[in-house]
């Protein structure tokens, strides 16, 4: 659970590393501009890292299925290798996307000088602001987002309702509160990690 923790807080820090900077240097300079290949660099290392971490919970997720649901199993099964597997996985997932994502933003042709009306360089916003048409690009980025967050929480919805059948099972109150004590942490990360990504989005959209 620890390793899973250690590479969610590096994947959430990377994530802050590549937009606070900028942020923070908006909101004291008068010059909030940013340069067509920075911008598109703040983009590819937030996706990189945003579906990384994105994994990492549904990864976590399954680590807590195992440690609660198969515990004789959970040393066998939870290998450092398999942890290792799904780390880096994880990671990989998320070059890919971001690649892919940014290959088609470069793809499309821009104006001499845009304004962005967002604090960062997302998707929608850069694609928006194209002079061609981006319906290629944006397609392609909300069947990868549709793709990400379905499959992330259907891995995490799925673990966690067989965590609360196995812990419904348990005899004593005490023995219940303290196998969902071990899942606090994740179920907290999860609810405000996703909450924000899906009200963030169902506004926008």
């Amino acid at each position: 659970m620890y390793f899973f923790f250690s590479h969610l807080s590096f994947a959430d820090s990377c994530y802050s590393t590549g937009v606070t900077p900028k942020l923070l240097e908006n909101l004291v300079v008068e010059d909030r501009t940013i340069s067509f290949y920075g911008c598109i660099l703040q983009f590819s290392c937030a996706c990189i890292f945003g579906v990384a971490e994105t994994f990492m919970l549904a990864a976590m997720a399954y680590d807590r299925f195992m440690a609660v649901c198969k515990p004789l199993l959970y040393t066998a099964v939870m290998s450092p290798q398999l942890c290792t597997f799904l780390v880096a996985g994880s990671y990989t997932w998320g070059i890919v996307c971001s690649l892919t994502l940014t290959y088609f933003l470069l793809a499309l042709s821009y104006c001499e000088s845009s304004v962005i009306n967002n604090f960062i360089c997302d998707h929608s916003v850069i694609a928006s602001v194209s002079c061609s048409d981006p319906y290629t690009s944006q397609t392609l980025c909300f069947i990868i987002a549709v793709f990400n967050e379905v499959s992330s929480l259907l891995i995490i919805l799925t673990s966690y309702v067989f965590i609360f059948t196995s812990v419904m099972q348990i005899p004593s109150a005490s023995g219940r509160q303290k196998t969902f004590s071990t899942c606090a942490s994740h179920l907290t990360t999860i609810t405000i990690f996703h909450g924000t990504i899906l009200f963030l989005y169902s506004k926008a959209s």
